[in-house]
């Protein structure tokens, strides 16, 4: 089954200043680069996922906006497919699916950020349109939550997306994907 490598959102509003900083992305990042390169080391297609706001004045990844780049230590080049998204699902009103089934990708392994919102969204999709995901659960990140006046801190959130992610992905860690060969 054809693999092809789908990095969502890692961009640099979710970093360190970002206007919608993350717990620990530099982390997963460190994460999705070690998947870049086993990627590129088998000659599997890599699809980077970039949310951009059009409204003035957004909240993040405002167009035209260094928060709305891609991290600069990701492996993407100037050949790289990147793909603009304005909604959580990446496929939603993008042409991902149509790019998947050019490349032949039959399984996406799926990372990147925010791990309840658009990791979450898209790992769904993906099921539904079959392409049997594999979310790599350490090369993803989130952050704090508040319900009912109550913080929910990062690690609880990201446990519980990935627990409730079980019935839609194999979940996995980056070194155990990669020790694969």
């Amino acid at each position: 089954m054809k693999q092809g490598l789908l990095v969502i959102d890692v961009q640099n509003d979710y970093f360190a200043k970002g206007k919608m900083e993350l717990v620990q992305p530099e982390a997963a990042l460190k994460k999705i680069n070690q998947l870049e390169i086993y990627f590129s080391k088998h000659n599997l297609p890599i699809i980077y996922i970039q949310h951009i706001n059009h409204k003035k004045s957004a909240a993040f990844f405002e167009a035209n906006t260094a928060g709305a780049a891609l991290h600069s230590d990701l492996k993407n080049d100037p050949s790289s497919i990147i793909i603009e998204k304005h909604f959580p699902n990446s496929f939603y009103r993008t042409n991902l699916e149509t790019e998947l089934h050019k490349l032949g990708v039959e399984q996406l392994v799926i990372c990147g950020m925010m791990t309840h919102m658009c990791v979450d969204s898209t790992t769904r999709a993906s099921t539904e349109l079959q392409f049997h995901p594999l979310l790599i659960s350490d090369a993803t990140a989130t952050k704090d939550l508040t319900i009912n006046k109550k913080n929910i801190p990062a690690k609880d959130v990201q446990n519980a997306f990935l627990a409730s992610l079980t019935t839609f992905a194999t979940i996995q860690k980056t070194v155990d994907f990669v020790s694969k060969d």
